[in-house]
């Protein structure tokens, strides 16, 4: 398709993807480390902590929320950035200009834009990406689905000028300020297998495919990353360090001459 390709192609080209891709990576790593069903902890817990952590790590490979950058050095505050990451997070993280993705979230569900491209998260169970029933999300999520797709395969039902003119409006009253695709996620916890998409959702009510398109983000190799060096030069000041005290020592004339005066 070539929405799909012309989207994938962008997005993988300015780091994007490999964005998302290091931060689920990172964010289910870190997940399944704290897992204990011995300490009382069951599927919530688990959905819970991954979306959190996933949109934790968004924001920090994104330099969005608490992790924006406002000295304009994208190394400063490295403290903060890597913070309870561990040393694998920290070399694996791509290193991406801030500025490139900002935060817009749609109706309080947390949503990433680059340019004119927005992506919410959807969880989903571990084997059912394909059948993902959007009419059962909330109405956010919905609405993402219901949007038009900009390459429908058959031709219109409705050729008839009129009819095909109303089509048009009630879609475009489902359109939205942005084109919004979804990153969807899944975590076979017994496994530890995971899923992670991006795409197009089509609203699929009644069933069937959940999807005009995606791309699997998992056969992209990792990005090369490095640890961030801040190599910001230290302020100068004035040396407010006392001098050490000199005492000059006079000549031997002078102390002859000091003699003579005194004798006089």
């Amino acid at each position: 398709m070539k929405e799909q390709r012309e989207v994938i192609s962008a997005l993988r080209g300015v780091g994007v993807l490999a964005g998302v891709r290091w931060a689920y990576v990172s964010a289910t790593t870190r997940t399944l480390e704290q897992y204990s069903e011995a300490d009382g902890h069951d599927a919530a817990w688990l959905g819970n902590t991954r979306f959190t952590l996933f949109r934790d790590r968004l924001d920090r490979v994104f330099a969005c929320e608490r992790y924006a950058v406002h000295s304009g050095n994208d190394d400063a505050d490295l403290d903060v950035l890597y913070d309870q990451l561990s040393s694998q997070d920290i070399f694996s993280m791509p290193q991406l200009d801030s500025g490139l993705v900002r935060r817009s979230n749609l109706n309080g569900s947390p949503g990433w834009v680059c340019g004119e491209r927005r992506f919410l998260l959807a969880s989903c169970d571990y084997g059912k990406l394909d059948s993902l029933p959007w009419p059962r999300r909330g109405p956010t999520k919905q609405w993402v689905a219901g949007q038009r797709n900009p390459e429908p395969q058959q031709p219109s039902l409705f050729d008839d000028e009129e009819i095909g003119g109303l089509e048009a409006l009630l879609a475009a009253q489902r359109d939205l300020d942005l084109d919004t695709y979804v990153v969807s996620h899944t975590l076979d916890r017994l496994g530890g297998q995971i899923e992670l998409v991006f795409g197009r959702p089509r609203l699929n009510t009644g069933g069937g495919q959940a999807w005009y398109w995606y791309e699997n983000l998992l056969t992209d190799p990792p990005a090369g990353g490095g640890r961030r060096t801040d190599d910001t030069p230290l302020p100068t000041g004035p040396n407010t360090t006392p001098d050490a005290p000199v005492r000059l020592r006079r000549s031997a004339e002078e102390r002859r001459d000091d003699r003579r005066s005194g004798g006089q």
